[in-house]
């Protein structure tokens, strides 16, 4: 009777360690600095009431981050040539966030608490602040010192096939649900009007308007509007135009309406592998249903937990913005 008690405890333990990753935890610093993550929430609360840009910002961030060299945090480093000073980094709100929350928690526990984990917890903290459901972030990732601008090539493109997306999160470990579930989280945020223009004009000869035939024909009218052919690339539009500052899965409804705003995002609904994630999100009858916030607390972990760097590697940083 005593042995598959305790391989039920081994296998409980084994799952424990997946989940949470290699060398992270939760409650990492609840010894070493036990106010570190009420720090990090008050000060993104703070700068949020003042800037709402900055949820989306610091969720796109830690994403980004992770993407490039694992969650190190080399995202944040300032020079010439560092992942920073890209065109997917540079425009991303809540750089001076992270720069608040490391000040002050540098100034209750020096040299204790990464950047990396920083930013892993604000963009937690920035979905709670867009009323999605919170999720438990495994602590303990140290920083890297390296950030090359080079490396930024690896992100997921607005203009990337399904399999090309699938292929770059398997690279990290991601499978397919993983990669809907997170590309979810465009239900906050806004997209440059040159990152998806192309797609409304001279895109197609099987349109009567010449837009990508995967939209919706009026909604291809109102981004006409707001990016009109020789208007300003820079213009910010909604990723989710029902619901933008609000977390919650009407992103999926506006795909499969044809109201996806990224030629990638919109993929999602048109290939068959991915859609049957899309409609159990939707709670397509027949299927079985998902929630898509406590599916999105699930990837997270997963995704923050990819080549982190633990031990004795990397460096917990002075300042995020540059390496010690």
């Amino acid at each position: 009777m005593e042995t598959p008690t305790l391989l039920s405890l081994l296998l409980i333990a084994m799952a424990a360690a997946l989940v949470q990753g290699q060398g992270t935890r939760v409650g990492f610093y609840s010894r070493t600095c036990p106010r570190a993550e009420s720090i990090v929430q008050k000060t993104v609360k703070a700068h949020f009431q003042s800037n709402p840009a900055i949820a989306p910002g610091l969720l796109r961030m830690h994403f980004h981050d992770c993407f490039v060299r694992g969650c190190d945090a080399s995202i944040l480093i300032n020079g010439t040539s560092t992942e920073k000073t890209t065109i997917p980094n540079s425009p991303l709100k809540g750089y001076d966030v992270i720069d608040d929350a490391k000040t002050q928690i540098e100034a209750a526990c020096p040299g204790v608490v990464s950047c990396a984990d920083i930013l892993a917890l604000a963009a937690r903290d920035s979905v709670v602040l867009t009323k999605g459901l919170t999720w438990k972030v495994p602590t303990g990732r140290r920083d890297g010192r390296v950030s090359l601008a080079s490396d930024v090539n690896n992100l997921p493109g607005p203009r990337d096939s399904v399999e090309v997306q699938k292929k770059k999160f398997a690279d990290k470990g991601l499978n397919d649900q993983d990669l809907v579930t997170l590309v979810g989280g465009h239900t906050i945020g806004t997209a440059a009007c040159q990152t998806f223009r192309y797609r409304l004009y001279n895109f197609s000869t099987t349109t009567t308007n010449g837009a990508d035939p995967s939209m919706d024909a009026t909604f291809v009218t109102q981004l006409q509007a707001l990016c009109p052919a020789n208007g300003d690339a820079s213009r910010r539009v909604a990723l989710d135009t029902v619901s933008s500052n609000t977390f919650d899965a009407s992103f999926f409804t506006n795909l499969k309406n044809g109201r996806g705003v990224l030629e990638s995002d919109q993929r999602l609904w048109t290939d068959a592998s991915t859609k049957t994630f899309v409609q159990r999100f939707l709670g397509v009858r027949g299927l079985s249903g998902l929630n898509f916030n406590v599916e999105f607390g699930k990837s997270m972990v997963k995704m923050s937990n990819v080549g982190v760097k633990t031990g004795t590697e990397g460096e917990i940083r002075k300042v995020c913005s540059s390496v010690n």
